[in-house]
């Protein structure tokens, strides 16, 4: 059994890095104060330990594969979570989902062109020859996430011969979310003390400080779906996102080798349907699982507050796997370029919400700031950043956010799958004229439906 234990020890390590951030949050004020998450603090203190080697013998590549299944799991979770009616703000979730999801399309490809530009610049300057793909993989992990950027990485390093991208991806995802709440916590303060957003009760108080809650709060954690004695509610949802892995990884495996007849391009079409996009299939499928449940009438086998346990504690882990997955050689040897494309995408993406955000008669800054979490961390901390404005969803861009997680697979369609994962297999001036136009297309369409969310406001008052 002695070979069985090194996997569930490195998850144990792994977990214990949460344990650690959680008492470091509340004992160390500049961490309360910055209101910096759990997940981050401990996937630093990790990422410090491997580096060191004082990690029981763990390196970075360990912790990869939880990166991954951990940004695929939380995803699929999310989808299986039904829509709430009670934390509606009112109103269609189309107009703010769908702005949600345009201006998501356009950081995904303005950052990979802002990547390819500074790196693009960085070669011309030092008169070194570094990759502009590994400058374009910075949207996988900043707009998508580590998980993406693992799998983008991978299928580009594997097949398409671009070296370090998988390294490359993992680290900008890292810094993705060290971004995200960097400059998201502190304009989410402004806000509150400005008196920018809605929610008028929006406070931080000490349980936020600290990020735990005192000893006679009576939250919720989900409602039981089955009786003790038989099953424990947790294990039985479990059991049900189990069904959706399954199915996943079955239709995939049935797939794969009919697509892999197909070549478009002298590219295999198998890769659109490899493992390493199994987060894109495992949303269509979680989706058609929760709409099949829900006409069949047995929607309500799902608690949507145990589900959100379920995401919430796969977005702590993902992201403190990503940040104990990056490597400290390759860092420190690449710390130039990677810091120069990270500056100039997070400074651009902030640009892009928040100067958009204004456009919006209502809730724009609670939407600007919520699209700028997602386009540099994940949906997690997207919502995250939202409940520092609206504690307790009110205003219903938390359902905004799970129409936008359905929609941005349909607005961005040719990029996710036709073009991303074998992007290096078009030319550098495919590429900058496709997602170029998709960046003009997405501001008129932002300009056109921030007027017609406008006109829709002044109607209802």
């Amino acid at each position: 059994m002695a070979s069985s234990f090194p996997g569930v020890i490195a998850f144990a390590f792994l977990s214990i890095m949460i344990l650690a951030g959680t008492f470091l949050r509340a004992r160390v004020p500049i961490l309360r104060n910055g209101l910096v998450p759990a997940s981050l603090i401990g996937g630093l203190l990790g990422f410090a330990l491997v580096s060191v080697d004082w990690s029981l013998g763990y390196r970075s590549s360990d912790f990869a594969a939880f990166t991954f299944h951990f940004f695929t799991l939380s995803f699929m979770s999310l989808c299986l979570t039904g829509s709430d009616p009670s934390r509606s703000g009112g109103g269609s979730i189309v107009p703010g989902g769908t702005w949600l999801s345009v201006i998501w399309v356009m950081s995904l490809v303005m950052q990979a062109l802002i990547g390819l530009a500074v790196v693009a610049g960085y070669n011309a300057v030092t008169g070194e020859f570094l990759s502009e793909y590994l400058g374009i993989i910075v949207t996988h992990g900043f707009t998508q996430g580590p998980g993406q950027a693992l799998a983008m990485g991978s299928i580009w390093e594997a097949e398409m011969g671009i070296t370090n991208a998988m390294n490359f991806g993992l680290i900008y995802a890292s810094v993705g979310f060290v971004a995200a709440f960097a400059i998201g916590v502190p304009m989410a303060r402004y806000a509150i003390r400005r008196g920018l957003n809605a929610n008028r009760a929006a406070r931080i108080d000490e349980a936020f400080l600290s990020g735990l809650l005192p000893r006679d709060s009576n939250v919720s954690a989900g409602r039981q779906i089955t009786h003790p004695g038989n099953v424990d509610t947790l294990a039985f949802h479990i059991g049900i996102l189990g069904i959706a892995y399954v199915v996943t990884d079955q239709y995939l495996q049935f797939m794969q080798p009919i697509a892999a007849q197909v070549n478009l391009a002298g590219v295999n079409f198998g890769l659109v349907f490899s493992h390493n996009l199994f987060f894109f299939h495992g949303l269509m499928v979680c989706v058609l699982l929760r709409t099949l449940l829900d006409k069949t009438g047995l929607g309500h086998f799902i608690d949507d507050e145990t589900q959100r346990r379920i995401t919430g504690a796969s977005v702590d882990l993902m992201v403190v796997a990503t940040l104990m997955s990056i490597e400290f050689a390759l860092l420190s040897a690449f710390i130039v370029p990677i810091l120069l494309v990270c500056l100039a995408v997070t400074f651009c993406t902030a640009a892009l919400c928040f100067l958009f955000g204004r456009q919006l008669s209502s809730l724009g800054i609670e939407r600007a700031i919520t699209a700028f979490g997602c386009c540099c961390g994940s949906t997690g901390s997207g919502l995250l950043l939202l409940r520092i404005l609206d504690p307790d969803l009110s205003s219903g861009i938390g359902k905004e956010l799970a129409f936008f997680n359905i929609a941005i697979l349909l607005v961005g369609f040719h990029v996710l799958m036709l073009m991303a994962p074998i992007l290096p297999s078009y030319s550098l001036l495919s590429v900058g004229v496709v997602y170029g136009g998709t960046f003009v297309v997405g501001a008129v369409a932002l300009v056109v439906l921030g007027r017609r969310m406008a006109a829709a406001d002044a109607g209802v008052a």
